[in-house]
């Protein structure tokens, strides 16, 4: 059984290594109603994705102008390229992609209201999914050396799925 529970969960978050099907989990959800967020980013579009959509591609600056002026609720610096939701996007959205140090900066209480879904596909098949994926200003063995440290000891999930085929 799902065990995500409409009346105490408000919010849908999912979190996993880079290939793991978070976009193709994504775009299921929205299509069942739920409303992503997308992310804001400092780091160069891929191949095929669209800015408002897949995130909200911005300048440095701009990014520093969201975390000075306190409108992100939640933000990292990963790879060296700024990720971030703003306060707004957090209260009016209700699915979203974070990364576990994102996750590690919500509220208690808002918390106990998301439902996280850790995406944890194998190895291989990542590797596999990443090879096939153009990353500007990426690399493929940089990028899995980045989610290994970045998921080390990751444990604030609601639910894992580690299916393969996923």
């Amino acid at each position: 059984m799902f065990p995500l529970n409409p009346e105490s969960h408000t919010r849908i978050i999912l979190v996993g290594k880079a290939a793991s099907g978070k976009d193709h989990l994504r775009k299921r959800f929205e299509k069942q109603g739920f409303s992503f967020a997308c992310t804001y980013t400092t780091r160069p579009p891929r191949e095929g994705e669209e800015n408002g959509e897949d995130y909200f591609f911005v300048h440095e600056e701009k990014a520093q102008e969201l975390i000075d002026n306190g409108n992100f609720y939640e933000y990292v610096k990963f790879n060296g390229w700024i990720y971030g939701r703003t306060k707004k996007q957090f209260w009016e959205h209700n699915l979203f992609i974070m990364t576990p140090g994102g996750i590690s900066q919500i509220t208690e209480e808002d918390r106990k209201k998301s439902f996280i879904i850790y995406l944890d596909a194998p190895m291989d098949i990542r590797r596999t999914r990443l090879t096939n994926r153009h990353m500007p200003g990426d690399n493929l063995q940089r990028r899995i050396e980045a989610d290994e440290i970045d998921f080390a000891d990751f444990t604030d999930y609601d639910l894992r799925i580690t299916n393969a085929d996923f």
